[in-house]
């Protein structure tokens, strides 16, 4: 519930609090870069519309259940509330650039009186790799470097065949409650983004402007989530590859064209499969963060998934995958923010206009710019051009973002 990486920063300062036994009087926050870029601009939920790694710290501290994880602060009373605004306004929060050199790195000192603890979590958003207090270690794990490349090589097994064959034969009494789970709670915050008037309103004003073909809903949809999500609505989201705008992404286009259209339930939650998995199989290879935009990843996965939900095989999925990342790879990620949504609404648009060259027999090939023969192929180089290609960007990304604090 809420931006996922404000959420993690949360989730980091109740637990230092918890290990500390107390709320502190002296705190010092390093973050990785990359963490900064995606907590600055973001509404920080049940905050009262703050922003910032300060704000997030103060609400872990104040209002967060530790056992809650990526729900910390799902629940915050208007005591709490007030509590967080009393904390930003009488403690000091020092917010410094992590050293470690993990893209994804949330480390947490805090002190009061004698007593002292640390928290890190590095690698994912609840991957806590350790805690102590008063300089005793109460938890180590493997380093974030070990466990990315562990989880990498897992991924690598993954095909775009593969998931395509398990969305035909999975026994969906496996994953129904799952998936149940993602139509509920992805459509409640899109209706709400649409009912609402959150950040720049892009769901609506696509509606507005371009009208309610189902196309154009699904992307209005997505966006509409986004705008709400990021703006600070405090309804839960289902995440996929740690990302709420990508869970958004990859699941309304795939909801509201089966709606439309009349399609079985069991259709919809087998095209949702596809959906999520070819953004979780995109993703894999370029890591949890970077300069790419994941929402072009959760597109290339909507149209994939509408794909299939209209009765496309492996090969018109591959096609469709293919042509999108075409027209969309390249879009940067500059952080948490109301454009998000705008973004989203594009990576769909991409992933369904890619699904309709395929529907009518057109497709760009191997050796067009970075794309290469067969769908593993390109999807290996769209990730090389993020992971790496793109590791200066991000750097000169942080630069320009930090320069308009």
């Amino acid at each position: 519930m809420g931006c996922t990486e404000p959420i993690a920063v949360a989730y980091a300062a109740a637990l230092a609090r918890d290990t500390l036994g107390n709320i502190p009087e002296e705190t010092e926050v390093a973050v990785s870069d990359s963490i900064l870029k995606n907590v600055k601009s973001v509404i920080v939920p049940n905050t009262g519309g703050m922003r910032g790694v300060a704000a997030a710290v103060a609400a872990g501290f104040a209002a967060g259940k530790a056992e809650r994880k990526l729900e910390v602060i799902s629940e915050v009373s208007e005591t709490e509330r007030h509590a967080i605004a009393q904390f930003l306004k009488t403690q000091t929060i020092r917010v410094m650039k992590s050293d470690t050199g993990c893209v994804f790195d949330i480390g947490m000192h805090v002190k009061k009186g004698e007593d002292t603890a640390y928290v890190r979590i590095s690698g994912h958003h609840t991957n806590v790799v350790h805690i102590e207090k008063n300089g005793q270690v109460l938890f180590d794990k493997q380093t974030a470097q070990e466990e990315q490349g562990a989880n990498a090589a897992l991924k690598a097994e993954i095909s775009v065949r593969q998931i395509v064959e398990f969305a035909d034969t999975v026994d969906l009494a496996d994953v129904e409650e799952l998936l149940s789970r993602q139509i509920e709670y992805n459509t409640a915050i899109a209706q709400e983004g649409l009912k609402n008037d959150y950040g720049a309103r892009v769901g609506k004003i696509l509606l507005q402007a371009f009208g309610d073909d189902v196309h154009n809903l699904a992307k209005a949809t997505a966006a509409a989530g986004s705008d709400a999500r990021m703006n600070g609505c405090e309804l839960p989201v289902v995440i996929v590859s740690g990302s709420g705008n990508q869970g958004m992404t990859a699941s309304l286009p795939v909801i509201v064209y089966a709606k439309k259209y009349a399609i079985s339930r069991e259709r919809m939650l087998r095209a949702l499969i596809v959906s999520d998995l070819v953004t979780v199989h995109l993703k894999a290879g370029i890591g949890c963060l970077s300069a790419y935009c994941g929402a072009v990843s959760a597109g290339c996965g909507a149209g994939a998934g509408v794909c299939y939900l209209l009765g496309g095989g492996y090969e018109e999925i591959a096609h469709t995958i293919v042509n999108a990342l075409a027209i969309e790879s390249g879009v940067i990620c500059d952080g948490a923010k109301s454009s998000c949504a705008a973004k989203v609404a594009s990576a769909v648009e991409a992933g369904l206009v890619g699904m309709e060259m395929t529907k009518r027999g057109s497709e760009f090939r191997g050796g067009d710019g970075i794309l290469e023969k067969g769908v593993e192929n390109t999807i290996r180089n769209v990730s090389d051009l993020a992971r790496n290609g793109m590791r200066e960007t991000n750097e000169e990304i942080i630069r320009l973002m930090i320069k308009t604090v």
